[in-house]
């Protein structure tokens, strides 16, 4: 009788947690105050508007992408003496860079014997000094133009819930790299951990008042930044690059893909060369601000780190990352973040990494004069910052000695990378089950699918009973789209395209907007 009843209270547990965590999603509260579902970065911060593109320009460097990459690349091509635009189909740093946690840490879970066991030693030990390399960079950077970016030095852990032996060849490795480790078992804020080690040199910052700051020096060092200004096609003429608008052309020496995601097939495949990882993050008003950020080893991942405005102070957490081919129960991955927590967040978001199959994101030439900086491994802010440089330097024709590390064109060893098979059929059966089960389990009685003029179309019946239809097709490779209930997007789990509720394209790869017009 005793076990049946302890058996009953854990099953009334279990419901009130998913009923509260419904409410809350929703926004949902006794004193008004709703949830909101967007990221904490870009509430009440001020950026300088650029204008679209209305004429036709020749330039030597065209860099299309104006997240941390594109202006980071733009930034070290300053004083180069070339001419360059950079351009955003929407507005700069609106994409996955103002969906970051924000964080500046070489210790990166258990990178670094994993690179080792694909690539060796060597290679892994190139990577740990890169991105070390990379945060001196971001902090002389800062220090130099004098940047109001909440930049703040914190303790960086790296924990397992389950046991230390997920961390031992890390660990050994580390130490052999001279990193100078301490171990514990509390984090600072005295949540207790089964083992944990950290380190005292990493730091947090606010991404979107940084490269904001960032984007505003290259305008006044007469770097061309246009928003609202989509790049349909990219063909060659005589050695020169002609980048079309809808209106106009931009002809240019240099093109850099600060895309996140290309938007093309050739000549790279991307999509043969990585997968996407949906992360979902809440920040959660505290009392606390706690100097360290974390994450662990043991799935499911969870990291964290905390934030204050001055007003008020919170924790960022994000949990559940997945293979979007393989996973796509949005709603049910943002309750049990707020679950994890027994707590109403203050906001919510998702975000969109891109992970290569050997772990190092690509980063320089794919063609002649194409350069290309995407595939970051949840690792953006180091690795993105770290791409400009790159990236500005192959331009420049200068030496980088992390150029050939991250060279896009590098053999990849499929035999060592042992979850190929898996992530290539992962992606098939994404498409295939897109296809076969369009109107989900989970959806709420508001989302419908239907045939409208002989077309497959989506629908979403908001508060005020006013129908969205969007196209129920990604236009990139086609897979049939998912609704994202707390963001309210139309999502494609296949390659990550990510559409407002009226269909219009906000993160590609899709160079096409989905509205539908009758």
């Amino acid at each position: 009788m005793m076990l049946l009843l302890f058996y009953l209270y854990l099953q009334l547990k279990n419901i009130f947690f998913v009923v509260i965590s419904i409410f809350l999603i929703t926004g949902y509260s006794k004193n008004g105050d709703n949830i909101e579902n967007k990221s904490i970065w870009t509430v009440d911060i001020n950026e300088k508007v650029c204008p679209k593109l209305d004429k036709d320009i020749s330039v030597d460097v065209l860099i299309i992408g104006g997240g941390i990459t594109g202006i980071s690349t733009a930034y070290h091509l300053i004083n180069s003496g070339l001419k360059v635009c950079l351009v955003d189909r929407n507005k700069t740093c609106s994409g996955v860079t103002s969906r970051t946690t924000g964080k500046l840490t070489y210790l990166q879970d258990n990178i670094y014997s994993k690179l080792k066991s694909y690539h060796g030693e060597s290679i892994s030990k190139l990577y740990l000094e890169a991105q070390k390399g990379s945060i001196k960079m971001v902090k002389d950077v800062i220090k130099k133009n004098r940047i109001d970016c909440n930049f703040e030095k914190v303790k960086s852990f790296v924990f397992s819930n389950s046991s230390d032996n997920d961390m031992n060849d890390e660990i050994r490795l580390l130490k052999e790299f001279d990193v100078p480790l301490k171990e514990s078992n509390f984090l600072p804020n005295k949540e207790k951990v089964m083992y944990s080690y950290y380190v005292n040199d990493t730091y947090v910052f606010h991404p979107l008042k940084y490269l904001f700051a960032l984007k505003e020096k290259c305008l006044n060092e007469n770097i061309l930044i246009y928003e609202n200004t989509k790049i349909v096609s990219i063909d060659k003429e005589n050695d020169i690059f002609v980048c079309k608008t809808s209106n106009n052309k931009i002809n240019a020496k240099y093109v850099v893909l600060a895309l996140h995601y290309p938007y093309f097939l050739v000549p790279f495949l991307f999509p043969l060369k990585s997968y996407i990882e949906k992360s979902y993050i809440g920040a959660f008003k505290t009392d606390k601000n706690y100097k360290f950020s974390s994450i662990s080893v043991s799935k499911p991942i969870i990291s964290s780190r905390y934030y204050s405005d001055n007003d008020d102070v919170f924790e960022l957490c994000l949990t559940n990352s997945h293979n979007t081919c393989v996973y796509d129960n949005d709603k049910s991955n943002f309750n049990d973040l707020i679950c994890s927590k027994s707590k109403k967040p203050n906001y919510l978001w998702s975000n969109n990494d891109i992970m290569t199959y050997d772990l190092l994101p690509f980063i320089g030439f794919i063609d002649d004069n194409l350069l290309i900086g995407t595939g970051y491994n949840t690792w953006g802010m180091t690795n993105g910052f770290l791409a400009g440089w790159i990236i500005s330097d192959l331009i420049l024709g200068n030496k980088n000695k992390y150029s050939s590390l991250f060279n896009p064109l590098r053999g990849i060893n499929l035999g060592k990378v042992v979850n190929f098979p898996t992530i290539l059929g992962s992606s098939a059966f994404s498409f295939a089950k897109s296809k076969l089960c369009k109107n989900k389990s989970w959806y709420s009685s508001n989302v419908k699918f239907e045939k409208r003029n002989g077309k497959d179309v989506a629908i979403y019946v908001d508060e005020n009973k006013k129908e969205h239809i969007v196209y129920n097709k990604c236009p990139h490779l086609k897979c049939s789209l998912i609704f994202n209930e707390v963001e309210k997007t139309w999502d494609c789990p296949c390659h990550g395209s990510r559409f407002d509720l009226d269909g219009k394209c906000i993160e590609g790869p899709s160079n096409y907007d989905i509205s539908y017009r009758k």
